[in-house]
Order: C-alpha cells, then structure tokens, then sequence
C-alpha cells in the first residue's frame, strides 16, 4: 500500500442513460473485464468497481447503473445506487451516447447531476464517437454541452479507445491527495462467486430475446474452487413467469447450453481454470416487483430506501 505525502486517491463515478458505454469504458481503463457488457439495457444492475493502481495514483472508478425512470422495486434500487455513487465519488464522468441527441431523460439527468455533486468536478464523456456521422459532430455535441455547460467534455469511443488516455490523464489532475485505498494488485470488489453470476446473466443477455433479460436474474448457489484444476459452479436462473422459462430453456435445453457455453468460457478466462457450470431454470412470479425478492436476487432492498431515494 502507497503511502507518500503527494500520493492521489479518489472515487469516480460512472453515470448516464442504459447503453451508453459505461462498463465497456471501465474495463478499458481496468485493463480486464470487471463490468459485464451487452446491447441491451440494465445490464448494470448495482455499483460496480474497478481499481486502477499505479506508484503515484489510485483511482476507484464506480460504474453506476443506468438512469431510467423507476417501474417497479428493482428499477428504484437501479437508480438509488446510482444516486449514491453521484453523491460519494470525487469526480463525475457524465457518459452520453453522442451519436444519438438528448432525449428528456438526459435532461432529467442533467439536473439529477447539477443538484448533486455541489462543487466536485465534472467531466462530460462524449462516447461512441465511433458512431458519429460528420455532419451530427457540431449538433449533438453542442446539444449535450448545453446541459452542462460549465462541465469540461471529451468526444471518446470505448471500443476503439479514442481519448481515453487523455480523459484518465484529467481524471488523475483532479483527484485529491489521499492514502491508497486498495491494495496493488486488487482490481474490484466482486468475489469471483458474483462475477460469476454476472457472466451467466451477460451470457443469457446476448443470446435471448429483447423481453426476456429484464426479467432475469441469476444467483450462484454453489461456488467450489477446492480442485486446483476445476471450479465446480451451479447457478440458478430465475425468471418471472413460465413463458420466459420455455424461451431460456429452449426446445431440448438447446438455448440453455447456447447460455452456459459462453459463459463458461468467459468464466474460465476470469479463474485461468477448467469450469463445470451447471445451470438450471426456476420462476419467481412478478420478482421485480417485490421488496423482498429484489433483495434476495442481490440487488439491495428496496424497503431501506429513503423517501426520495430511487426517484428519477
């Protein structure tokens, strides 16, 4: 652990609309996949993060989940964490999709952000630059640069790493100088156990149906690494009614194996082993929807939200 008197440390906060690239720019930065990624929103379900480590600095990056107006428990659970993170980090990054313009959802999001972070720095991260048609470069930027126009901004692409250098390199510039809050070699504070779970739940991700991932959830009910050749997993993959089961299990079991096929190798290149990953099906009616499986699902209890909390 890093303890000189100039050492800079700090936590920073990865916020913005589903599917505008947060968790492809935290595992770019990182170096390893810590965050899952897939085209389709709420694949972030909770804070997740990623430490990147060097002699000089520290920085922490949070990557929140989406902001999107609360349906139900799990979507007010969704938005809180996000919340927090506004509230906790030293820094926010601001990430918008630039090749689309604002929507009112991005308003809200801007006023979201102004009311929360006081004096702390903002730095607006202009993503998927890689999408950006010419002639859409001065509209959409000046429109996302209108909602927060004393924030910095930065056009970058997280696939193909334009600029990220040059936005990290600003991240360091503005963090405070503090002790190292991680170790040297840790990346993030996931047990192999969840990231597990979440490379199941990326898997069904890619492969289902639009409908169907919003209403899954995997939890990890055994998770042995005794065998130094072998890692024995079995997940559970819950959905919320008997339609979506027929779709995640497929005729024969065939999408089930589609599923498990990719994510046991996503799995296998995380723990450098041999997995076995049993996977089975089960319904929980109406999940999303209730305090209490919200919270058994892993994703927070909605019941300890405060009054306000969650809203967006």
């Amino acid at each position: 652990m890093n303890a000189v008197s100039d050492y800079k440390c700090g936590y920073v906060a990865l916020v913005g609309r589903p599917n505008a690239g947060k968790s492809t720019l935290l595992n770019a930065w990182v170096g390893q996949k810590v965050a899952i990624v897939s085209p389709k929103p709420q694949t972030t379900r909770s804070n997740q993060l990623g430490v990147l480590t060097t002699d000089k600095w520290q920085v922490v990056f949070v990557d929140a989940p989406g902001m999107l107006r609360a349906k139900h428990a799990l979507d007010r659970v969704l938005v809180a964490s996000a919340q927090q993170a506004l509230v906790e980090a030293d820094v926010v990054l601001w990430v918008a999709d630039v090749s689309r313009m604002p929507a009112a959802e991005d308003e809200r999001l801007a006023e979201l952000v102004r009311s929360r972070i006081g004096n702390r720095r903002l730095l607006l991260v202009l993503n998927k630059a890689d999408h950006l048609r010419a002639h859409r470069v001065l509209p959409n930027t000046d429109a996302y640069r209108a909602l927060a126009p004393e924030a910095e901004w930065m056009l970058v692409s997280a696939l193909r790493g334009d600029n990220l250098d040059r936005v990290l390199a600003r991240i360091v510039e503005l963090l405070p100088v503090g002790p190292q809050l991680f170790p040297d070699e840790q990346i993030t504070d996931k047990h192999l156990r969840v990231l597990a779970g979440e490379l199941v739940r990326e898997a069904a991700l890619y492969s289902l149906h639009e409908e169907v991932p919003h209403g899954l959830a995997v939890v990890v009910e055994e998770y042995d690494e005794s065998d130094p050749a072998l890692v024995r997993i079995e997940a559970m993959v819950y959905v919320d009614n008997d339609r979506h089961k027929g779709i995640v299990i497929g005729q024969g079991g065939s999408m089930l194996k589609v599923i498990g096929s990719r994510a046991r190798k996503e799995i296998e290149e995380l723990v450098e082993r041999q997995v076995f990953l049993g996977l089975r099906v089960k319904v929980r009616d109406g999940w999303r929807t209730d305090e209490r499986e919200v919270a058994r699902m892993g994703y927070g209890d909605a019941r300890e939200l405060r009054s306000g909390d969650g809203d967006f």
